[in-house]
């Protein structure tokens, strides 16, 4: 039998092809993500380990420094680590804020840049040099890139008063690992500079070169002198443990790519068990044959297995070498496009090929499990026969219970998560369902599809004619296989449209809370520090501008906790600013009174009519709640006080926030240059509007939109192929029956049509199944994720998915279609 099977193999090389290719892009996807994530943390750990070699002993603040201390290192540890014997050389390492003043006059980015003090051999000047004066500054060279500065420049920062300083630009510098520098852009300035600058009063790390001692032993003379209030390592350490926590970084990539991965094996999986069960049904002559000579149904089974595990074998092969060359495009794509990522060598790890190679051979092994066994059940008696038997289906009861169960179960536990207060418990919740829901859908596969054909098929018939009702009979006559076929693209397909609904409405959902949190064109924010009131009260002389609404705010003590209490310009309530209550009013907002957010009463457990206690500077003060307000429609802090009761309590305290609405028919140009003269001689004050939040979001969601259907993609194409592979077997099945069609006046090309419309059918049943799906789960996704949701359903994306899974499908035909009809129509009614 092991012979046998092998030659049958051999003898049908090109019979397996398709769904080998299946399990080749299964494998490929699963090791092109690990081979990606391990270049990244190699070549992470070669650069940490070669920034590690400079230094002998890193000291810094312990991971259970006192609050006081604002987890740095103060000035005396500095003296203790200079003092050991043994030490040759130790440089700080300051950090702070030292916003930089764009070209625009306008301070950088969203957080304040970043000013250091890093030492000469461990910064990685890319051109000109380190700063050694007072006046002399090295920007990052991402930072340098964007605002198209370069060494020779003048540049300028705000100190942690909000004095402007300008430097001479004498080199740009590169922050190497440090994501946090990487996304703030970071300033470099001499040691007393960089204290000058960001107001630091102590050091965030202290690097120690020795005079002649092993580093173990350096290591313990610094701890000793340092006390327990740091944190002291040899460079190796050190280096070991920044790689260790960029590991658990790379391992949420790892962790996101692999669930694409196992999508695309599931529907590998379904490709490879409709391959085999055809098959098994092509070769019912050759097992009968097989069980007259002598084989057992053991035997029989066996070879069938032994078949499944050898395609499983080459194809996993070939998938790790697939996954390889996927690995190596992301590298390239990564440093093609910039990004700031250290890789080492592409290469397979001995972990990537067992998990390949298991992951492919399990696979493909359990996926013709169900064929092999019914190969078993082939009488001997079966050879006699001159074709194969067609299978009728019937529904029986044992699938329409489990069936039920799925459906009941699956039900339920969507509608629970839907009703669940809105989280990642409900969400969770809802997914479950839909797994149970999808079992559901492929036990009743085959029953469904029957109608589905049919409703697919109705345009299809009618248009094309004969070769048009033959094509939708066709793709009744097996309702296993095709259902089999269909739900390959219906895992997909569903993805895709759960997608598309969840980024639509979250869109929406989130316009319309811009709309109701934001109701103003312009709003003004400091990056550091509070707005000045002379803004809000220049603006509020303009004839241009219709309303200027002030937010300020305080950090105190409510009951204990720690909040931000604030107020809002009284006259804005209601206008400007409309919150919504869900008990009480705020018309009763006066003296000794304050509105909190529902967020807040719920975990300090007040309600209207309750008091609350806020202290600050040492002294309390009584408010009665007279108001609880929904936070996810406000722009209020969680704490909302009268003006006057503020004032009376905070004294005059900048505005931390200011809307700005232009006057009916001012043309928007004109309202933003008077927003934007009034806040010119304030770098810190910035001026967005509500348009451009909207489009970062937007901009924000179709990249993720595209990302996620790009990995999705792979399963589509999968799905693909096993419509291809069933339609080839299903051809050289039907060769009689196509030569005998030929032969009552049926042509080439009509033959041909009637395929390429039996695949249309087949992927639009696909489709139908999957948009329900991704429509019903994309519904019950958002309905999880804030109370307020307002659902769009994306019409045109999901007629776009249908109509390409549709024309998908008639690609997937044209090879099987051309060799069904070049055949000769007297050798086809002439063989067995």
């Amino acid at each position: 039998m092991f012979r046998t099977t092998l030659a049958g193999l051999l003898a049908h090389r090109l019979r397996l092809m398709l769904t080998s290719l299946a399990i080749v892009l299964g494998v490929g996807f699963i090791a092109g993500t690990f081979v990606l994530t391990d270049t990244i943390d190699a070549g992470f750990s070669r650069s940490f380990a070669a920034d590690a070699d400079k230094v002998d002993v890193v000291v810094t603040p312990a991971d259970d420094a006192d609050a006081e201390d604002d987890g740095i290192l103060p000035d005396r540890a500095l003296a203790a680590v200079r003092a050991v014997r043994g030490v040759r050389d130790a440089q700080p390492v300051l950090s702070g804020d030292a916003p930089l003043i764009g070209r625009d006059g306008k301070v950088v980015g969203d957080y304040p840049t970043a000013g250091v003090s890093i030492p000469a051999s461990r910064i990685k000047i890319t051109s000109g040099r380190t700063a050694s004066a007072a006046g002399e500054a090295v920007l990052d060279k991402n930072t340098a890139k964007a605002q198209g500065f370069a060494p020779g420049a003048t540049v300028a920062v705000l100190d942690k008063a909000g004095k402007r300083h300008e430097f001479r630009l004498v080199g740009i510098f590169d922050v190497g690992l440090d994501q946090n520098l990487a996304y703030r852009g970071a300033v470099a300035f001499t040691p007393e500079t960089a204290r000058l600058v960001t107001g630091a009063k102590g050091f965030t790390e202290i690097d120690v070169v020795s005079s002649g001692p092993a580093p173990e032993t350096l290591r313990t003379a610094v701890a000793a002198a340092v006390g327990s209030g740091a944190k002291v390592m040899t460079g190796r350490e050190r280096g070991d443990e920044l790689a260790r926590s960029n590991h658990v970084d790379t391992a949420f990539l790892r962790t996101g790519l692999l669930l694409f991965a196992a999508v695309a094996l599931l529907v590998a999986a379904l490709v490879i068990y409709n391959t085999f069960g055809i098959l098994v049904a092509q070769r019912t002559r050759e097992m009968a044959l097989l069980r007259c000579i002598g084989a057992t149904r053991r035997q029989v089974f066996a070879s069938i297995v032994l078949e499944s595990a050898v395609v499983g074998l080459l194809s996993s092969v070939l998938g790790l070498l697939t996954g390889l060359g996927l690995g190596a495009a992301a590298v390239a794509t990564l440093k093609a496009f910039g990004a700031d990522v250290p890789t080492g060598t592409v290469s397979l790890s001995p972990q990537t090929i067992a998990i390949g190679l298991c992951t492919g051979v399990v696979v493909t092994m359990a996926a013709a499990l169900l064929p092999a066994r019914q190969a078993t059940r082939v009488p001997p008696v079966a050879a006699l026969g001159t074709q194969a038997e067609e299978h009728t289906f019937r529904t029986g009861v044992v699938r329409v219970v489990f069936a039920a169960l799925f459906t009941v179960a699956g039900a339920g536990l969507t509608a629970a998560g839907v009703l669940q207060s809105p989280g990642q418990v409900a969400l969770l919740t809802v997914m479950a369902g839909g797994v149970l829901v999808f079992f559901a859908v492929l036990v009743l596969g085959p029953v469904i599809v029957r109608p589905l054909s049919g409703l697919a098929g109705w345009i299809p018939a009618r248009l094309f004619g004969v070769p048009g009702r033959l094509a939708v009979d066709n793709s009744r006559r097996n309702p296993r296989r095709a259902a089999t076929t269909t739900v390959a693209l219906t895992v997909g397909v569903t993805l895709m449209t759960f997608m598309s609904v969840l980024t639509a409405t979250v869109r929406s959902t989130v316009g319309d809370q811009l709309d109701r949190q934001f109701p103003a064109d312009y709003i003004l924010t400091a990056q550091t520090g509070g707005i000045p009131r002379s803004i809000a009260d220049s603006l509020r002389a303009s004839r241009d501008l219709s309303a200027v609404t002030e937010f300020r705010g305080k950090k105190a003590k409510v009951n204990g906790h720690d909040y931000e209490v604030g107020t809002v310009t009284r006259s804005a309530l209601g206008t400007s600013v409309r919150p919504e209550a869900s008990a009480g009013t705020l018309d009763r907002l006066g003296v000794g009174n304050v509105a909190v957010a529902d967020y807040v009463a719920q975990d300090l457990g007040v309600k209207v009519g309750d008091h609350v206690t806020v202290t600050s500077g040492g002294r309390s003060v009584p408010l009665t709640v007279v108001a609880v307000l929904k936070a996810g429609v406000s722009l209020l802090p969680p704490f909302t006080m009268a003006e006057q009761t503020f004032e009376q309590r905070f004294g005059r305290v900048d505005d931390a926030q200011i809307l700005v609405n232009a006057a009916s028919g001012v043309p928007a140009e004109r309202a933003r240059a008077v927003v934007e003269d009034a806040t010119a001689a304030y770098p810190a004050v910035k001026v967005g509007s509500t348009t451009e939040i909207r489009g970062q979001f937007d901009d924000a969601i179709d990249t993720v939109l595209m990302v996620v259907t790009g990995l999705l993609a792979l399963a589509i194409v999968i799905s693909l192929l096993g419509i291809a592979n069933t339609l080839s077997l299903s051809v050289h099945e039907r060769t009689r029956e196509s030569a005998l069609l030929r032969a009552l006046g049926l042509t080439r090309p009509q033959l041909r049509g009637m395929l390429s419309v039996e695949a249309l059918v087949l992927g639009l049943v696909g489709a139908i199944v999957g948009v329900v799906l991704g429509v019903v789960y994309g519904w019950a996704a958002t309905a999880t994720l804030t109370k307020d949701v307002s659902f769009r359903l994306p019409v045109t994306q999901i007629l776009v998915f249908i109509a390409a899974s549709g024309l998908a499908g008639v690609l997937a035909a044209v090879l099987p279609a051309r060799r069904a009809a070049r055949a000769s129509v007297v050798g086809a009614l002439a063989a067995s």
